[in-house]
């Protein structure tokens, strides 16, 4: 275990604290403390922004990397989710079918990756960077602030279109990758089959 520690890059230290950050957020949550809840959630979902951009700038992406990063926002928005359904109860009973039926394709797609690669993907796709965050968007701001329908309605739509570009991506790899980018983008890409990362061919 230590090292694997040593091989982390800053990058990956940033990833890694929305994982340890994870038990906090629920003792805060079982507390019932709405206001630091959503502060030391927002640095979660600011430390998403920060790992990528030091993972570009400094040249220092991974597939270890991108998987961390891929872990490290799940555990975020699943820590939202339940602050949502904790602190907005009532929101969330009066939008019930709309949440479960955008979750569906999500678990399918969740279920799809680890039937075939073992692990959840991390493709990064341009529109999960945006699903993402619009997420963190709504659930922050409803945390603070209290919901904002429209928001809610944007989120959803893009969530959906997002995870069914992932299933898309899922049943044209056959084998598990990272930083696709884009459905659109695979013409123009050649995976590397040591990092799991793909590269520009132009």
């Amino acid at each position: 275990m230590q090292n694997v520690f040593k091989e982390f890059n800053i990058a990956d230290w940033f990833s890694f604290y929305r994982i340890l950050a994870l038990p906090f957020l629920l003792l805060l949550l079982a507390l019932g403390i709405r206001e630091w809840f959503a502060v030391f959630l927002l640095i979660s979902y600011s430390t998403d922004a920060i790992d990528g951009f030091l993972a570009r700038k400094l040249k220092i992406s991974s597939a270890r990397g991108s998987q961390l990063d891929s872990i490290g926002d799940q555990l975020t928005l699943l820590a939202g989710l339940a602050g949502l359904l904790v602190f907005e109860t009532e929101f969330i009973r009066a939008n019930v079918l709309i949440i479960v039926l955008a979750l569906i394709p999500y678990l399918v797609q969740l279920a799809m990756a680890f039937k075939k690669y073992g692990k959840a993907t991390a493709f990064h796709t341009y529109l999960a960077k945006v699903s993402a965050i619009l997420q963190a968007t709504f659930i922050v701001w409803a945390l603070f602030f209290g919901p904002v329908y429209w928001l809610f309605y944007f989120m959803i739509a893009v969530g959906v279109l997002e995870t069914f570009e992932e299933i898309s991506l899922i049943i044209i790899h056959d084998e598990w990758v990272s930083d696709v980018k884009s459905i659109f983008c695979l013409p123009k890409k050649s995976r590397n089959k040591d990092s799991g990362d793909y590269t520009n061919l132009a």
